[in-house]
């Protein structure tokens, strides 16, 4: 399921437009980056729990011309899965 498929989904769900459902989803999304900048962590029960992690540094190996650099350290977010996700897979 893409967004735009989520956004029709929650438009059914809500009895709403289509652009009602996408504003709304945009303020979620939005509203858990702004939570992960905050305190790095944005937990949903029964969803799952997205945190922000740091990656090292580390050496890789251009496969076409076989020159080794450095990727430079940084941060990602890492999603664990919930339990009630985790049971209606």
């Amino acid at each position: 399921m893409n967004k735009a498929e989520l956004c029709e989904a929650l438009s059914r769900e809500l009895r709403s437009s289509k652009a009602g459902a996408e504003r709304a989803l945009n303020a979620v999304l939005a509203n858990i980056g702004q939570g992960l900048r905050r305190t790095g962590e944005v937990a949903l029960v029964g969803f799952g729990t997205f945190r922000v992690c740091a990656v090292r540094s580390r050496s890789v190996v251009n496969p076409r011309t076989g020159a080794r650099t450095r990727t430079k350290a940084g941060k990602t977010v890492r999603f664990r899965v919930g339990k009630g996700l985790r049971g209606s897979v």
